[in-house]
């Protein structure tokens, strides 16, 4: 399925006629350098084409013919390879045979009617002294020697063609030997057509933290993955032309220039539909980081620098509290994201959206072969269904500085150790790409990293509150079979979830209790300002794991600390407040459940939020009033 999905693929772009698609036997290819040929096959200039500095270092690609899949031993490339194989020079070892071997792989196509291909086949039968004698001359090929891995190729000095390859009588050529006139036929077991078959995949290229060089997807390296006797590629047998499709197709999408890829965890993920729409266009936009804004410095954490709960922007005329100085700008895409969420809600809604399918893979490197971590197929209208759910499953009352929707990355890497994006839980972006397409469950061990890192820190970050309100309100709607069923039944059933803002209604004790724990912080805070270690930092995590422990002691002890206010109307705003919120409690419980605590965090999370959003309000109205006062007539 996922072969035949990306064959599929492959064929629409070149129907469409995307130059970015290589054709059958040929492939997009960064030359650094290019060696320039009289009609003699003497050198007569090295051309650079490497553009850019540092990691923005880039050379142009060519389209050339197809690389053979080397792992070991001696295999040239027809017309390009690396100084070794295209000059003779050494600079690892045998050289002399690798250049030998770049002349059979010429042999074997024979002399063409073109000057350019002549050219080639006389430098090659040059002595190899000669050859560097005059290669020397040139500041470009000493660079290329620098690097033995540098792609060289030829052209023609003074002809039209940029390269020889891109001669018409040369891909004539090319083409008719890219598939051997002996080469093992058999029947596809995708397009199950009589062709020839082939041995060794191409490489996938492009997966973070894979082989350089490319890893296969279908490969049988050692004696016990071949049945009946069969060898390579003849145990799975696959075509030619299907496996050149599927793995261009793969290729083309991981390119990291390519807008059909993005990094979930340790999975590189391509997507991709079977005819264009808003969903393939925007996919990405959603679901990846925002770029840093220019000059911003890159970070891993996803948290720096930010305070425990993220206190809102004041109201317009509000007087602002300095913020902590931030690394990066999480809200540079926003409007970008804002149109991306219209787009596929839109495109959702077309009559070609319920036929049209759309493809999500996610791939990560192992030992010999590259490892699925995630296949989901779906319609375009099924997937962007899910997609919306998600982000409202994942709303959260928030700042008004801060992105709309969290990137994937933010949610990753905010239940990840210190906020690394290497210490992200393994499996984690699998599971949770999963339910985000498939709109099912959370797992328990996102719900369970979310909680541990709020008690390791003693922070509720608005990524973390959104997590566990997104995994609630899953579980309350399809955590059990019963649930499931009733779902079915009435899809338009509501059932009690916790809201994007404060619900002081809500009848769950440990909301309640979070909402408690953040309004006697807060008490303490306004009578001790400037204090080093505040309740949450001392108490947080026995709090919202056995209450019964530490709640009679923080209920006595706020006593002394309302009377440390000076404002008589503020101390009776916060009795009225604890009066309000005890009332829905029974009792104190002994322990909450691993669901409970994460119920206590939104409701701490909440009720800091609306102390902020109301203290903006107040200094606004403060601020209001004085102008009102000083200026009459304004």
């Amino acid at each position: 399925m996922i072969i035949h999905s990306l064959a599929e693929y492959y064929r629409r772009k070149v129907n469409a006629g995307d130059s970015a698609v290589a054709p059958f036997g040929w492939e997009y290819k960064e030359i650094p350098y290019i060696i320039a040929l009289d009609a003699n096959g003497y050198p007569v200039d090295v051309y650079s084409t490497v553009t850019g500095t540092g990691k923005d270092k880039k050379a142009r690609a060519y389209l050339v013919p197809q690389g053979v899949k080397r792992s070991s031993g001696i295999a040239a490339n027809l017309l390009w390879d690396n100084p070794e194989y295209a000059v003779g020079v050494t600079l690892k070892k045998d050289g002399d045979k690798k250049h030998a071997d770049f002349a059979r792989r010429l042999d074997e196509i024979g002399d063409l009617d073109d000057a350019g291909w002549r050219a080639v086949r006389k430098f090659v039968a040059l002595p190899l002294d000669e050859k560097l004698s005059r290669l020397e001359q040139f500041p470009a090929w000493q660079d290329a020697l620098v690097d033995a891995k540098s792609n060289t190729t030829f052209k023609l000095d003074g002809d039209d063609a940029e390269i020889v390859s891109d001669s018409p009588v040369v891909r004539a050529a090319v083409d008719a030997a890219s598939v051997p006139p002996d080469a093992q036929t058999g029947r596809c077991l995708i397009t199950n057509d009589e062709v020839p078959i082939e041995n060794l995949h191409p490489a996938i290229k492009g997966v973070w933290g894979g082989n350089p060089t490319g890893t296969g997807i279908v490969s049988f390296n050692l004696p016990p993955f071949c049945s009946f006797g069969k060898k390579q590629g003849a145990n799975a047998p696959i075509g030619k032309p299907t496996v050149f499709a599927y793995t261009t197709a793969l290729n083309t999408m991981l390119d990291k220039e390519s807008k059909n890829r993005m990094q979930v965890g340790e999975a590189s993920t391509v997507f991709w539909a079977a005819k264009p729409c808003a969903l393939e266009e925007n996919f990405a936009v959603l679901f990846a980081e925002p770029p840093k804004a220019k000059g911003a410095k890159s970070t891993d954490d996803a948290d720096a620098e930010t305070p425990a709960v993220e206190e809102p922007t004041p109201a317009k005329g509000a007087r602002k509290k300095k913020a902590a100085p931030k690394k990066d700008k999480p809200d540079a895409n926003i409007e970008r994201v804002k149109a991306a969420f219209d787009a596929i809600q839109n495109g959702a809604k077309t009559d070609d959206a319920s036929q049209n399918r759309f493809f999500v893979l996610g791939l990560s490197p192992n030992a010999a072969r590259l490892a699925i971590r995630f296949w989901r197929v779906g319609t375009v209208a099924e997937i962007s269904q899910n997609i919306e759910q998600y982000f409202n499953d994942l709303a959260i009352q928030h700042s008004e500085r801060e992105p709309e929707y969290l990137s994937l990355f933010r949610v990753l890497v905010s239940v990840a150790t210190q906020g690394k994006s290497d210490a992200i839980p393994p499996t984690l972006e699998g599971d949770l790409m999963r339910a985000i397409l498939d709109a099912q469950l959370f797992s328990r061990a996102l719900l369970q990293a979310a909680i541990v890192r709020i008690r390791a820190e003693q922070r509720v970050t608005r990524a973390r509150a959104a997590i566990i309100k997104a995994y609630v309100n899953r579980f309350a709607r399809w955590g059990t079979e019963e649930k499931q069923q009733e779902k079915r039944n009435d899809p338009y059933k509501r059932w009690e979830e916790i809201a994007v803002s404060l619900d002081k209604d809500k009848q769950n004790a440990g909301y309640q209790l979070g909402r408690l724990f953040a309004t006697l912080e807060k008490i303490q805070d306004e009578a001790l300002p400037g204090i080093n270690a505040t309740i949450r930092d001392r108490f947080y995590g026995a709090a919202s794991g056995t209450p019964a422990v530490v709640f009679p002691n923080l209920m006595r002890l706020k006593n002394h600390h309302l009377s440390k206010l000076d404002a008589d109307k503020r101390r009776k705003f916060f009795e009225k407040l604890l009066g309000e919120i005890v009332s829905k409690l029974d009792c104190f419980p002994k322990f909450l459940s691993l669901e409970s605590q994460g119920q206590f965090a939104v409701g701490y999370y909440h009720q800091m939020q609306d102390f902020y959003t109301k203290r903006a309000q107040t200094d606004a109205d403060a601020d209001a009033k004085t102008t009102d006062e000083t200026e009459p007539n304004a």
